[in-house]
């Protein structure tokens, strides 16, 4: 008889640490680079200073992202280290203790408590300090912070979504500049959307139509303070 298959699953929340950076990332530098595009254009400043506005903002953008993601990221980090370490600690000095708590977790999930005690048992046997790492913490290898690999995702996914205003606007025809960025930027917004529902598994619907929400409301504000300052001028 035939040996079958082992079943293998993937889920998308194993994805949910470079997901969430790469999004973030993108959005944010399609969203504020077109945004200072179309603000600056609606002051009416010339293609060239308005193309270096947008490189500029690309530039510091991505850097900041990269530094903001890995100093809060960090943050988390440093967090879950100082709670192994309090959990380390309490291993060490009441291991009895630690296993009543253990078990008390699994009979409140829905275990009777003998075989709460022989779950708690057997884990701790085996490795306690991340059984009570996942279960009494919520620290897993899937959620445990990245600092590195935030950073440098955000900063790519910036760079490269700042990118495409700055192409739309290349490619803009004189005296529409605005209204032509502003445009492509929705399009940019919706695949973006689209791509990250369909990597986490979500619903592409509501995922296209809240990130093309607030990507067209920050871009008609700054199109009227562009507009405002302009008629000032």
């Amino acid at each position: 008889m035939p040996r079958s298959k082992p079943h293998i699953e993937r889920h998308a929340v194993a994805r949910i640490g470079w997901l969430r950076a790469a999004v973030l990332g993108a959005n944010d530098g399609i969203v504020s680079t077109a945004s200072l595009i179309v603000g600056v254009a609606a002051a009416g400043t010339d293609r060239t200073a308005i193309l270096v506005a947008g490189a500029a903002g690309l530039v510091a953008g991505a850097m900041s992202m990269a530094a903001g993601e890995y100093v809060s990221v960090s943050s988390q980090s440093d967090t879950e280290k100082a709670d192994l370490a309090k959990e380390t600690r309490e291993l060490a000095d009441s291991p009895e203790m630690e296993r009543q708590e253990l078990t008390q977790i699994y009979v409140d999930r829905g275990l009777d408590p003998l075989l709460a005690r022989q779950v708690a048992d057997q884990l701790t046997a085996k490795d306690a300090l991340k059984a009570h790492a996942r279960d009494e913490l919520g620290i897993s290898d899937i959620t445990t912070a990245r600092p590195i690999q935030a950073a440098i995702t955000s900063a790519i996914t910036f760079a490269l979504g700042a990118a495409l205003p700055l192409l739309a606007l290349l490619l803009a025809p004189t005296g529409n500049l605005e209204l032509t960025v502003g445009a492509a930027s929705v399009l940019f917004l919706a695949l973006l959307g689209y791509l990250g529902a369909q990597a986490g598994g979500a619903n592409v619907w509501k995922s296209v139509g809240r990130v093309v929400f607030w990507g067209v409301i920050a871009m008609l504000v700054t199109a009227g303070i562009g507009m405002l300052f302009g008629a000032v001028v």
